[in-house]
């Protein structure tokens, strides 16, 4: 980890470098905003500096800080506005000095290279992710605190393995004499004995959660144990599935506090969302009418069943609508349900099996590209649902929801959420339950459109699709 902002330097200087030459080529061949002048005349010249003081902006705006890498918009948002302020100190050093710089160049070369490292940090994100998963590139982590919180944040942490956190063990109050927690996270001993312990453990992270110091003296004299030691060290207050967007840390004399806005569940049902649903559904329909075709008369002609199949779903504040989908299983489907049942121990949630013997020849290839839900662009266009939201669920599970589950009900039902680009049918029900939670509480249109982006990888990667 500690070459990682070396590498990324090392590639952004690629990059920059990359733009800089594209943009002399470009300008030549293209004539942006053409002139008289030859561009490699000032270009010879202006091009070193641009390049050395596009670099120095990154640095300056912390674009190679540890902590930036691997999670969050920090990373990104630092790229970005680094870039921007060396385009306005090239714009305006270049006026004041009257110096001639191709404006064709000029714009080329932060028109390719702002977005060319963006994508290069994601780039180095997903590699850095997917090395996480396979068990490199880890950091040792010891939890301090209660057993539940204890047991609550190595759960987080064991569900997101793309963060690198590999928990070693815990420190727990004296009071607690088991050896373990009820999770099964090892006790290397209590929370007056901290520093001892992460030394002993080779930490190299130490998360402090509820119940682990009884007094911010405590946490103080802990920092300064741990001054010369390469360990950070990390507050877990107890708040989870909270997104970024709605926590403020303010420092209020030496004390800091953290602001967490009210959930966004109404945001999500204002005119915007629904502006974009009815824009984005009918185009959708126009686009996909081929399809919709196709679909329609091979389904028809495989075994002379209709066309649609219509099921009740619950949306909205509770509302139920006919959910439209193209039909994938057999005319009598739900007459061998109670069979298929019995068979697979079904007991609460919705029903999905792989090799299902109901689904039609037509039907599979449906599924696997999920275009059999490509009429539910009509329960968008009447408002019945939405592009983005949680699952539609069925009343027989709504009937068993238990309170917290139903805060699912506040927004409209979606064609694709979280639960589709994480797994769809892979989910277990209580991760689909988290997901569409965290979506209500969470919402946002920036968020909804990186669904949909992420939708297309998984429709056609076919990932949990039966």
């Amino acid at each position: 980890m500690r070459f990682l902002p070396a590498s990324a330097f090392a590639l952004d200087l690629i990059f920059v470098v990359g733009a800089v030459l594209l943009a002399v080529v470009g300008r030549k061949t293209f004539g942006v905003f053409p002139s008289p002048a030859d561009v490699s005349e000032n270009v010879s010249t202006a091009g070193p500096l641009i390049v050395f003081g596009w670099m120095l902006t990154l640095v300056v705006a912390g674009a190679y800080n540890t902590s930036v890498f691997g999670a969050g918009t920090d990373e990104l948002k630092r790229i970005f506005n680094g870039s921007m302020v060396a385009a306005a100190l090239v714009g305006v050093g270049c006026f004041f000095a009257d110096y001639p710089l191709s404006r064709g160049f000029y714009f080329l070369a932060f028109a390719i290279g702002i977005p060319t490292l963006i994508a290069g940090r994601l780039a180095i994100r997903s590699a850095l992710h997917q090395a996480r998963r396979r068990g490199s590139l880890l950091h040792r982590v010891l939890i301090a605190g209660s057993p539940a919180h204890v047991d609550e944040i190595a759960a987080v942490l064991g569900r997101e393995r793309w963060l690198g956190y590999r928990v070693v063990g815990a420190v727990t109050p004296s009071h607690y004499l088991e050896e373990e927690t009820r999770a099964g996270i090892p006790v290397l001993g209590n929370s007056d004995d901290i520093t001892s312990v992460v030394l002993e453990s080779g930490a190299d992270v130490v998360f402090i959660a509820g119940g682990a110091l009884a007094s911010a003296t405590q946490m103080r004299r802990l920092a300064w144990d741990l001054e010369h030691e390469r360990v950070q060290l990390v507050v877990a207050p107890s708040v989870t599935d909270v997104s970024s967007e709605r926590i403020r840390v303010r420092p209020v004399g030496g004390l800091p506090l953290m602001h967490i806005d009210p959930p966004r569940a109404t945001d999500a049902s204002r005119w915007g969302k629904r502006l974009f649903d009815v824009v984005g559904s009918a185009g959708l329909i126009v686009a996909f009418s081929p399809l919709f075709v196709l679909a329609a008369l091979q389904i028809k002609l495989h075994d002379r069943g209709p066309v649609l199949f219509k099921q009740t779903r619950v949306g909205q504040d509770g509302r139920q609508f006919p959910c439209l989908k193209f039909r994938t299983m057999v005319v009598d489907a739900e007459q061998r349900l109670k069979d298929l049942h019995a068979q697979q121990g079904y007991e609460a949630g919705l029903f999905k099996m792989k090799d299902d013997p109901r689904v039609t020849k037509p039907g599979r290839w449906l599924r696997r590209l999920s275009l059999d839900e490509l009429p539910q662009l009509f329960n968008v266009l009447r408002g019945e649902m939405s592009l983005v939201g949680p699952r539609p669920p069925l009343p027989l599970e709504v009937a068993r929801y238990e309170r917290d589950t139903a805060r699912r009900l506040r927004v409209r039902p979606g064609m694709t959420g979280l639960w589709q680009v994480s797994g769809r049918s892979d989910l277990s029900w209580s991760e689909a339950v988290r997901l569409d939670l965290y979506y209500v509480d969470n919402w946002s249109m920036m968020q909804d459109l990186s669904i949909l982006l992420k939708t297309f990888s998984a429709v056609f990667g076919s990932r949990g699709a039966y």
